[in-house]
């Protein structure tokens, strides 16, 4: 079929008739096929036609040195994980490009040349296996921490192979657990004893690709010996096991039943493998046991028998007295019961904590504390009933995350970093509300003659959106500065002010501008920040982010022949969103690893799992909603849509190549440009190995240089 001619028959791929949707035969459906034969030659056909033009550019090789500089560097700090008495670390570098997990004492690993004892080397396993291995957290046994469950991901999908390791020999177990590749979670019951979910067979996923179904699984048994514990939907999301414990000996073993992506029910499973389930709100989320109480974030408000609490708020549950009382009656008459509730923290306007980062270790609760998008670190212990805060001391105005909380004691490392202050590792020392310097990453870009400012934009309905800027002090406001705006806007997740030392060397330092938009939909103010852009809501997301690119316009900051766009993921759905309702404001748009035909979405690997965040195409009413923004559908003849660079990889099970393939399939149908890239490896987090990320940083920006700077 001629192009104009396809242009013409996608030009309705949904219509919106008498208030329920339509919709016509995709052309481009068989892209959906991740590794057919005919998709395959498509995207084949398009590295080769990408290639030329990005690694091509005299700049390719500079960017791509300096990208691999930055992340294969031997002076990284090694990031460090607490297994029993020793510190672990995975790492890779230009000689170890698949990894290696290695270990070493505390006390060497705070010195300044640790010393390393080599583990498990990944490259040496791919090698001798044929395989295309990637490294994926393992989970060890408590409390002798002498085995882990190693996981492996081929060639970096979610889907993972489980084989049980011993730490003390080095060796995979003979004749130990061994679980064959597919999404799974598996959690230490005791240490003969495993509870799990996984791919049990037809029947036993859900309709977003997750198990529904959890069973115990003993030493020596096959997989069809596993006893089932519980069984979930196949609408719901996913059901998978997560085994608490607390320094006094207390265990709590829980299922959690995913009703949609923020929707969860509790099930307590008890000695005798017996479910019951624990009324918690459905929106919130347990993160560990203290005191013999389960520790919980509250993403909405919450009434427990008369007493109410507040979303983002932080809780201590007492599980054994709500589950005595939980259904009981209770007249008026009736003497107010102990409540099973302590409120361990209450955010006032404009704080939050983020659900993301919250601990428990022997004594105390550790979390991240954003004040208006800048975070610290809080500890809350227990003293006569109360519970008491203490902050952490450190630098002001940070991004801050946990890195790792001791097995034993109250020890953790975090740490803490801004846009051009390089990422300091700290450690925590029991009680001592003081975080001990441990490493510090050397400058990776010259931020000496940058300054950082936060401001706002206002949003279409009034609301303030934060935006954070980074540039030259001597900046001329005079619209001629190449600038990128980065935003995700998305899953309650923030966008604090992170050392990125990718965007220092390969953009600020050559004269670029970067700004990082706290839009809606995420979670810098709370879980009401995030609800605000829900479902219905979602334009408000992307009104949030063309506003604050038209501040960075009406301050002369840039200029639309000037102005870029970047964001993955969900965040790539924004790109296509900013690309097709406001092509106007850019001259590039890094469209990476998206989400964009939003009428499908639901249909594809873990896409249903989204319906929470997005809304059911399947409803008339919800699918109205979402066609009204949905990008592939959106795309028009006739309009003049920015040069987008459209990229994603083969090996991603999250979200799937299909949606990249297809926009830019009808982008060529409609003859309008764009440049499509995907990496054969990498899956979503494109982790494979430092050299394949350092290319893929190189191709970006070496189209961004080619639009904003040339």
């Amino acid at each position: 079929m001629r192009p104009i001619r396809l242009a013409a028959a996608i030009a309705g791929l949904a219509l919106l008739a008498g208030g329920a949707l339509a919709q016509v035969a995709d052309p481009f459906l068989w892209l959906e096929e991740v590794e057919g034969p005919k998709a395959m030659a498509w995207v084949k056909g398009e590295n080769a036609k990408a290639e030329p033009m990005l690694a091509g550019d005299r700049r390719f090789a500079g960017l791509q040195a300096d990208a691999l500089s930055v992340l294969s560097a031997q002076d990284r700090i090694p990031t460090p994980d607490f297994v029993g008495e020793a510190v672990y670390n995975f790492w890779q570098d230009a000689d170890h490009v698949r990894g290696i997990w290695r270990r070493t004492t505390l006390d060497s690993f705070r010195s300044a040349e640790p010393q390393w004892e080599t583990v498990l080397d990944i490259d040496a396993l791919a090698a001798t296996e044929k395989a295309n291995w990637v490294w994926k957290e393992p989970t060890c046994r408590g409390p002798t921490y002498d085995r882990c469950l190693v996981r492996l991901s081929n060639g970096g999908k979610d889907a993972i192979e489980i084989r049980e390791f011993d730490l003390k020999t080095k060796r995979f177990v003979p004749g130990g657990f061994r679980l064959p590749e597919g999404k799974q979670t598996v959690e230490w019951l005791d240490p003969n004893t495993l509870i799990l979910t996984r791919d049990w067979g037809p029947g036993s996923l859900t309709d977003s690709g997750y198990g529904r179904v959890v069973k115990v699984l003993k030493r020596g048994q096959t997989l069809a010996q596993a006893k089932t514990v519980f069984e979930g939907e196949t609408a719901h999301v996913s059901a998978s096991p997560d085994v608490m414990r607390d320094a006094k000996g207390a265990r709590v073993v829980l299922v959690t039943l995913g009703l949609d992506f923020f929707s969860t029910a509790y099930f307590v499973v008890d000695d005798q493998l017996r479910t019951q389930r624990l009324m918690l709100p459905k929106r919130s989320n347990v993160h560990g046991l203290l005191n013999g109480r389960l520790i919980v974030s509250l993403q909405q408000d919450w009434t427990w028998k008369g007493e109410t609490f507040t979303s983002g708020s932080l809780l201590a549950v007492d599980a054994t007295e709500m589950l005595k009382n939980q259904f009981a009656p209770r007249l008026a008459s009736d003497p107010k019961p102990k409540s099973p509730v302590q409120v361990v923290f209450v955010p006032k306007e404009r704080q939050a904590l983020d659900r993301d980062e919250i601990r428990v270790t022997d004594s105390r609760v550790l979390a991240v504390l954003n004040n208006n998008v800048r975070g610290s670190l809080v500890s809350f212990t227990q003293s006569q009933g109360s519970w008491l805060m203490q902050r952490y001391l450190g630098l002001d105005n940070a991004a801050i995350k946990i890195q790792s909380t001791a097995d034993k004691g109250d020890d953790v490392f975090f740490t803490e970093e801004s846009f051009t202050t390089p990422t300091r590792l700290k450690l925590g020392v029991g009680a001592t509300p003081l975080g001990r310097p441990v490493k510090m990453l050397p400058d990776r870009f010259a931020a000496a003659d940058l300054v950082v400012e936060q401001k706002e934009a206002t949003s279409k309905d009034g609301t303030k959106i934060p935006y954070f800027i980074v540039r030259r002090k001597d900046l001329k406001l005079d619209g001629s500065n190449p600038t990128l705006l980065h935003a995700y806007g998305g899953f309650q997740l923030s966008k604090p002010p992170v050392y990125d030392p990718i965007v220092g060397k390969l953009w600020l330092e050559r004269g670029g501008v970067y700004v990082v938009a706290n839009i809606r939909g995420g979670g810098e103010f709370g879980p009401a920040w995030h609800s605000a852009a829900l479902k219905a809501n979602r334009q408000k997301a992307f009104d949030d982010y063309y506003a604050v690119a038209e501040a960075l316009i009406a301050d002369k900051v840039t200029s639309p022949r000037r102005l870029g766009a970047y964001g993955r993921s969900n965040g790539g759905l924004l790109m296509g969103v900013a690309m097709t309702q406001r092509p106007d404001l850019w001259n590039a748009v890094v469209v990476e690893s998206p989400l964009l035909d939003m009428l499908r979405y639901h249909k594809l690997p873990a896409g249903a799992s989204w319906i929470g965040e997005y809304g059911d195409p399947e409803k008339p009413e919800e699918a109205a909603w979402i066609a009204a923004y949905s990008p592939y559908q959106a795309l028009k003849p006739g309009v003049k849509y920015p040069l987008a660079y459209i990229t994603t990889s083969t090996k991603d099970d999250r979200v799937h190549p299909g949606h990249a393939r297809k926009f830019a399939a009808r982008l060529e149908a409609l003859g309008a440009p764009y440049i499509y890239y995907e990496n054969l490896d990498g899956g979503h987090a494109n982790g494979a190995d430092p050299k394949a990320n350092a290319r893929r940083w190189a191709l970006h920006y070496v189209y961004l240089s080619r639009q904003l700077m040339d």
